[in-house]
């Protein structure tokens, strides 16, 4: 299969049937998905928990010890509370857990209208953060601007992660080919699917990078990708983002319990690994009660403001559309 070419809707809509019909192939085959789309080479993929939204910097300094706790070996949370609490928040972070990988992803510092931070700010904090050894920094720049990624990583202040905007397959191999990230990171349920996550995973292990899941969504878009990301060793195919929602009082988001209800029976997590099932198929058995007890409303979820200049924008389900 070849996918869905540059149609962004088109896309999701055939990476959900590509995933289907790589499930039912392999019930009818006695195969696990796995062994459909190039062979697992390994049973387990690590997570890192992904959450911290919202809070002050001690709270990300708790939510990220309750990570840890719950048996994440990662930990990525969303800052812009302006730089200097923002470099304070992964200072009392490390502080917190000083084993702890930990991801900052930088979504909105470029969302926040006229106090989006300088090109400046940006490579202070980079250098900054970068001393407290965090695993990645990501989308601190406008994504489709690929040049200045490249000039900001041959500063080598800190790894530098993006790839959950590209919009198309060109876009991906300019970002590999250029190495202006040492992690490609891509939605496999909404940016292309298996075929494409093939194509790239081969061109990222040429070009000495690593990969990591963005993941977005439900457990069963988490086991979809880990099938994929199990097919190359772990230094190609590195992390695969586990979303931590507040179900049940735990560390996390916001509940969003149809996150883990969409399946009968809970993923195996064994230290901080997801363990991929053998069986055929994806190896799970959706609960499709969900549909009626979760219905889809159709329009954007939230809508948030943003003070300067006033607006409002909606947060829509699909996060590989590009920023406004």
């Amino acid at each position: 299969m070849e996918g869905p070419g540059v149609d962004p809707y088109l896309a999701r809509i055939y990476c959900a049937v590509e995933i289907g019909l790589y499930d039912l192939a392999g019930k009818a085959m006695g195969l696990p998905v796995s062994e459909l789309i190039g062979g697992r080479v390994r049973d387990r993929i690590r997570l890192y928990g992904s959450a911290g939204m919202y809070m002050p910097p001690e709270g990300y300094a708790e939510e990220a010890a309750a990570i840890r706790e719950a048996g994440f070996r990662g930990y990525k949370m969303r800052p812009a509370l302006g730089p200097d609490k923002d470099l304070k928040t992964v200072q009392l972070m490390r502080q917190a857990t000083p084993d702890l990988d930990l991801m900052v992803d930088a979504h909105t510092w470029w969302r926040m209208g006229d106090r989006s931070y300088s090109q400046w700010t940006i490579e202070q904090l980079a250098e900054e953060m970068g001393s407290y050894h965090i695993a990645w920094l990501e989308e601190p720049l406008p994504p489709n601007d690929h040049l200045a990624y490249a000039q900001l990583k041959e500063k080598d202040l800190v790894p530098l992660a993006s790839g959950e905007h590209e919009p198309d397959e060109d876009g991906y191999l300019d970002l590999i080919i250029t190495q202006a990230v040492d992690y490609v990171q891509m939605d496999v349920c909404c940016q292309g699917g298996y075929a494409l996550g093939r194509r790239l995973f081969a061109e990222i292990a040429r070009q000495g990078l690593s990969f990591a899941f963005h993941s977005w969504g439900t457990s069963l878009e988490l086991i979809a990708a880990a099938h994929l990301g199990i097919c190359w060793p772990q230094i190609v195919a590195e992390w695969l983002e586990y979303p931590c929602y507040s179900n049940n009082g735990g560390p996390g988001m916001y509940p969003f319990p149809l996150a883990s209800e969409i399946l009968k029976d809970p993923l195996e997590i064994e230290r901080g690994d997801l363990i991929v099932p053998r069986a055929p198929g994806l190896g799970v058995t959706i609960d499709e009660s969900v549909i009626e007890r979760y219905p889809w409303v159709p329009g954007p979820w939230s809508y948030f403001q943003i003070a300067s200049p006033p607006e409002t924008r909606a947060v829509e389900s699909d996060h590989s559309i590009q920023w406004s």
